[in-house]
Order: C-alpha cells, then structure tokens, then sequence
C-alpha cells in the first residue's frame, strides 16, 4: 500500500493539497482512501473520477469514548471491588490528545484491511499542523517503549506466583486482564508503527511560500531525518502568478519567487518542490481539485522510510563513529544523553530514544561532533566490558 502522510505549517491549504492528492490517485486507477480529521472540499460520490475514491473523517470524540467504555467493562471486577460508580457514554467529553489516539487507530484500520487485501491501493493521510504531526509519527515507538518499561512481558511468567507475592508484598498483583490489554495495544501500536515505517511511506510537506514557512520547513528537515522518514516533495501552495501590473501584487509575487528558489536550492536534488497556483478563491469544488490535482500526484519512485538511517566507522585507535545525517541541524540546537543502554537525542524541539548496538553498549562516549550536517557521536570501547585479545 502506497501512504503519502500531508502535513505544513498551519492555514497552508494543507487539507485540500491532500484532497488533491487522494483524487489524483483514483484518477490513476487505484483504490484511494483519504483519512482527515478535518472538513474536506466537496467530493461526490458516483462520478468516474471519485468511484474509486473513499474519505473518512476521523472522529475522536467517538473513538475517545468507546476507548474509555470498553476498558471500564474490562476493569470491571476491580471497579466493583472498590464501589466505583460506573460513566455513562453520555457524560464522557474527551480530553486533550485523544484526537492522536484516534489518528492512530484510523490509521491501524487502513494497515489491517490492506494486510487482508480488502483495503486500499493509496492511503493519503491529512495530518495535523508540522509540529504536532512529527510528534504524532513518533507517538506509537514512544507509548510502545513505555509499555515495555511498565509492564514488561517477562513478568507475565509468574503470573502463578503472584497470590504469593501478593501476600508477601502485602499490595495487590497487576491482574491478568492488565496484562493481556498491554498486549493489546502493543499489537495495534506495532502495527502503526510499521505502517510509518514502511519503505512506501513518504511525507508531502505543504507550504505557503514565505520567511516563517521556510523556517518551519527547514526544522523539519531535521525532525524526519532524525526519525528516518523521507519527504517526497514539497508543495508550494496559493503560488500567484509572476506578473502583474499591480505593483503591490507584483511585489507579493516576488517575494514568493524569492522564497520558492531558496526551496528549491535547499531541498534539491532529491526532493522536488512543486508549485501549486492561487485559484483566487477558496477550493471548495471537485472541478476546484482538478485544477490542483495534476501538481498532487504520488510519484510512487521516491522511497519512503530510509530505515535505518545510522551507520558506524571505526578509526584506526579503535574510537567507534555512529553516524547520523541531520540536514539542517544546528550545533546549539542539538543534546546527547546515555542512558543505560539507550541514547537520548534532541534536535531542537524534537526528541528520540535510540537503543544502542551491542558493540556500543561496550562503549563509553567520549564525544560527539556536527560536520557538514552528519553528527558523529565517538565511543571509546571500555576494557571492563571489551573482549580482549592477545
């Protein structure tokens, strides 16, 4: 299954270049669905163009209480054990994040019913704004890491022992049902996760051409790459035409033109920048999508999720290198913490847990450095831990 991910700064048309996106896909032969959490431009149903096209809203508020029922109905035993007044689903307002959580689960649906053949050929997927859709790509490795530090599966072997322990620790054992929900979520998360991960998933960046625009785009040339996702290009959008005999127009015009040819020089040459022309007005109509549809097509050439994106070099003092490409990243923006086994990186406002190699648990850091947008962190092997040889 082909997933283009859009996302851009804020009141960029970053819906509708999705919307394009989906029906330029279903104009192409291909079972098209279009995932939005917000109102999407006209697409009626019956035509040649949008027969193999399908949008689904997601709704949170719905997914927010169905989540919180069915795990009251699974707690239940401990609920009534503590005299807990059951929640009606009428009484339940939704709290902050759980419009993530929904996303999520959509998105778990798309990858299932594409496991099962039954599904889509193209998932395009209109993310929220830049910073809070980065954060979402990395939410299922975040929750599934912090599952595994709670409630660790290797204890789920004791669980005869745990009337014991119970008695022996005078506090109440985790019961199985907490562990089998674990479980659970773990399995849908892993196969969002994959989903993100997969080498035919790639990010469409919309953008109105301008100065805060493109310092949004440049921090987040950094936020993928230290995640391992690629951006099959760039779309420029509400581009006004290049001459006019308005001078105030004309001058909007050449600022953009300035812009775009920055964006141009910065991104190129693997990710194209696109130019998606000013309607006038605002896109409401399928003929209004047409119009934009033919800068919108997935270009099913550009690879996706880069994998593993570290790589190592060894000097000739032993020092091993781990190399990371961090196009953009600035030296005062960038923090490295070793924590045990993991090594914690910030870039900026973004964050990663990376679990270090065998051979460089071994290691001590001794340093780290930022050249030509590569961060080498340097480790040093340790002669406690190292094999010796004689």
């Amino acid at each position: 299954m082909r997933t283009v991910l859009v996302t851009g700064p804020g009141g960029a048309g970053r819906t509708t270049v999705a919307a394009a996106t989906a029906l330029a896909a279903a104009r192409s032969g291909r079972r098209t669905l279009l995932v939005s959490a917000d109102e999407v431009p006209a697409l009626p149903a019956g035509t040649e163009d949008t027969e193999r096209l399908t949008s689904v809203r997601v709704d949170s508020a719905a997914h927010f209480r169905d989540e919180l029922l069915e795990l009251q109905d699974r707690a239940s035993g401990v609920l009534d054990l503590l005299g807990a007044n059951r929640l009606d689903g009428e009484e339940l307002t939704e709290l902050p994040g759980s419009a993530q959580l929904a996303v999520l689960h959509t998105l778990r649906r798309a990858a299932e019913d594409s496991r099962t053949g039954d599904g889509c050929e193209v998932l395009v997927v209109d993310l929220p704004p830049l910073t809070d859709a980065l954060a979402l790509l990395a939410l299922p490795g975040q929750l599934r890491r912090y599952l595994r530090r709670l409630l660790p599966r290797e204890r789920q072997a004791a669980r005869a022992l745990r009337p014991v322990l119970a008695q022996l620790a005078g506090v109440p054992m985790p019961a199985q049902w907490l562990y089998e929900a674990a479980a659970r979520k773990d399995a849908e998360l892993a196969a969002v996760q994959a989903l993100i991960e997969d080498a035919a998933t790639t990010v469409r960046l919309v953008a109105e051409p301008g100065h805060a625009a493109g310092e949004a785009l440049s921090s987040a040339r950094t936020a993928l790459a230290l995640h391992g996702l690629r951006v099959d290009s760039v779309v420029a959008s509400r581009v006004l035409p290049r001459h006019s005999a308005d001078p105030w127009f004309a001058d909007l015009a050449a600022r953009q033109e300035k812009c775009l040819d920055h964006w141009h020089q910065e991104w190129a040459p693997g990710t194209p920048v696109r130019e998606s022309a000013h309607l006038g007005r605002e896109p409401r109509t399928l003929e209004d999508l047409s119009l934009l549809a033919g800068d919108c097509a997935p270009d099913d050439r550009t690879p996706g999720h880069a994998g593993d994106p570290w790589w190592t070099e060894t000097a000739e003092d032993g020092v091993i290198s781990w190399c990371l490409p961090l196009p953009g990243a600035a030296k005062e923006d960038l923090r490295l913490v070793r924590r045990g086994d993991e090594l914690l990186l910030t870039a900026g406002p973004f964050h990663r847990i990376v679990r270090l190699e065998s051979a460089l648990r071994r290691c001590t850091v001794s340093g780290a450095a930022l050249t030509d947008g590569v961060l080498r962190v340097r480790f040093t092997p340790d002669p406690a831990l190292w094999p010796r040889t004689p």
